[in-house]
C-alpha cells in the first residue's frame, strides 16, 4: 500500500480502504483460482495494482466514462480503475469463466458499483465505449482490428476516445504492424512508464494509446 500512497497521496478513507483489502482478498482467492502467478502475488500493489494505475497518470477519467476491460484475467487493470475513478462504468471482460468468478468476487468484497464482470469473447460483445484498456492481452494490431469498432465516435474526456495498453518489452514490431493496418488510420502514442513510477520493474513497460479515423 505504501506504493500506492507514494504516487496518489490523495485518495479518500474509502479508496484507501478498498486498495488495502486487495492483498488479502487476491491472496485467499488466487489459492482456490490461480490467476497471478505465484510468484508475483508477493509484488501484487506493484507489479498489478500500481501497474494498472500508470493509466490513471496517463487520464483522469471523466464522470460516466464508458470502459471496457478485454481479457481482464483477475481484474487489471479493471478493479483498480474502479476504485480510483469511482463514477465510471467498466465492464470488466474475459473469456474464461473462472476468472471472472474472481472478479465477481472481489469486487462484491469492495463494494464496487460501478463495475460489471462479464463472461464473454470480444466478438459477442455489443455495447460501445469511450476507452477500452488491457494489459498485453494480444498483439496490438490483433486487438485493434477486433476491438476498434466498440469505440464511440464523440469524445468528452482530456483524450479523444481510444485503445490503452499496458505492455512490455520491445513493442516496434507490434507499433508498426499497428500502423499499417488496412482500412484505419491509426495514431499510436507510447510512454514509457518510467516517467510515472521510478521502480525499476517499469524501465521496461509501457502505455500504448492507439486511436483510429476511418479511411
Amino acid at each position: 500500500m505504501e506504493l500506492i500512497h507514494k504516487y496518489f497521496p490523495n485518495l479518500t478513507e474509502e479508496q484507501q480502504k478498498q486498495f488495502g483489502m486487495l492483498q488479502k482478498l487476491y491472496t485467499d482467492w488466487n489459492e482456490k483460482i490461480n490467476v497471478i502467478s505465484r510468484k508475483d502475488i508477493d509484488f501484487l500493489y506493484e507489479k498489478h495494482v500500481l501497474h494498472s494505475l500508470a493509466i490513471a497518470k496517463f487520464i483522469s477519467f471523466k464522470p460516466l466514462t464508458k470502459i471496457l476491460d478485454i481479457g481482464t484475467g483477475g481484474g487489471f487493470p479493471a478493479i483498480p480503475l474502479a476504485i480510483m475513478f469511482p463514477h465510471i462504468d467498466i465492464v470488466a471482460a474475459d473469456s474464461i469463466g473462472k476468472k471472472i468468478t474472481v472478479v465477481e468476487n472481489i469486487a462484491n468484497e469492495l463494494e464496487l458499483k460501478n463495475i460489471r464482470p462479464q463472461y464473454i469473447r470480444a466478438e459477442q460483445i455489443k455495447e460501445s465505449f469511450d476507452f477500452i484498456v488491457n494489459r498485453a492481452v494480444e498483439p496490438l494490431a490483433e486487438l485493434h482490428r477486433h476491438t476498434a469498432k466498440l469505440i464511440n465516435k464523440s469524445w468528452f474526456n482530456d483524450e479523444p476516445n481510444g485503445i490503452i495498453s499496458l505492455k512490455g518489452g520491445d513493442l516496434t514490431t507490434e507499433i508498426n504492424d499497428l500502423k499499417k493496418l488496412p482500412y484505419f488510420h491509426v495514431k499510436v502514442r507510447q510512454i514509457a512508464l518510467s516517467k510515472y513510477f521510478e521502480e525499476a520493474y517499469f524501465e521496461t513497460k509501457f502505455l500504448i494509446y492507439h486511436n483510429t479515423v476511418h479511411k
